[in-house]
């Protein structure tokens, strides 16, 4: 059976529950992109805005050299739709084969409110929705917080999700050196941990649940996505980072991506737009967030 690159790279990376890749150095960035969202421009009717948008986020990425990319959800704007599920992984076939892809469950992935159906039709196109990574001294958790968020429907599911994440976390309680990142689709929070519910945000009580969970492992950063516009807010040594769209904006922020850099343990990101990516991937290091 002779496999193409998409179809070994959607098997090798983003389908195996816990794959990881150990990096020796401790001095590494990587880019993190969002809503990539093929249709949401143009209503379903056609995706050609947002394939411009992901050539050109992946053609940077290939300059730029991260140690990986992560994509936190909202890959299509219609589930399930074969025509925009085939040109995202056509343009994510153009990485570089040395920079590992990991993919995230959005909402317009699985359903804001997901069904054993709709994840059963994720992991066929995508692979598994929730699993653990390692780069140097990076513990990272991708989950799938429409189950988090909206478990109603596929209760059985989101419990297992649970358990597996508290037993991922309890592996890291004697890990020395680590910094420990969750990245999923939607934020807990925007600006502060005591905002108001919105679409945009977790609903009170689960946001609570989670923030509480996190803090007791010492989990210091959350990225997501799903706002189409920037946001940070910290819950004491926690901070919650929304980054925009690689796709359709929502507000002032352009499309692009955000850069993050890790130096001994020293975090720093930044969102660069498209038109506006520095020349190499570690500047982001000398600038602030």
């Amino acid at each position: 059976m002779k496999w193409n690159r998409t179809l070994l790279m959607f098997a090798v990376t983003g389908m195996l529950s816990g794959c990881s890749r150990h990096i020796h150095s401790n001095s590494f960035f990587f880019v993190q992109m969002a809503d990539t969202q093929f249709g949401f421009f143009e209503d379903n009717r056609s995706f050609e805005k947002e394939t411009v948008n992901f050539e050109k986020a992946i053609a940077e990425a290939n300059r730029l050299k991260p140690e990986f990319v992560v994509v936190c959800g909202d890959l299509v704007n219609k589930p399930g739709d074969a025509h925009q599920i085939a040109e995202y992984k056509r343009i994510v076939s153009k990485l570089n084969p040395a920079i590992r892809l990991y993919n995230v469950a959005g909402n317009h992935d699985v359903e804001n409110v997901p069904t054993p159906a709709s994840l059963e039709s994720y992991r066929k196109n995508f692979g598994a929705d929730y699993y653990s990574l390692t780069a140097g001294n990076l513990i990272a958790i991708v989950l799938n917080s429409s189950l988090m968020k909206d478990p109603d429907s596929a209760a059985a599911e989101a419990l297992q999700q649970d358990k597996w994440l508290r037993s991922e976390l309890e592996k890291t309680v004697n890990v020395p050196g680590k910094t420990i990142m969750v990245f999923q689709h939607h934020s807990l929070f925007l600006d502060h941990p005591d905002e108001k519910d919105q679409y945009f945000n977790f609903p009170g009580p689960k946001r609570k649940k989670y923030l509480q969970l996190f803090h007791q492992f010492n989990v210091e950063y959350v990225f997501a996505g799903h706002y189409h516009r920037n946001a940070t807010g910290r819950d004491g040594d926690l901070e919650m980072v929304t980054t925009g769209p690689v796709g359709r904006p929502l507000g002032l922020d352009p499309s692009g991506f955000r850069i993050i850099t890790i130096d001994s343990g020293v975090v720093k990101h930044r969102y660069y737009g498209l038109d506006n990516l520095p020349q190499a991937g570690r500047d982001a290091r000398t600038t602030p967030p």
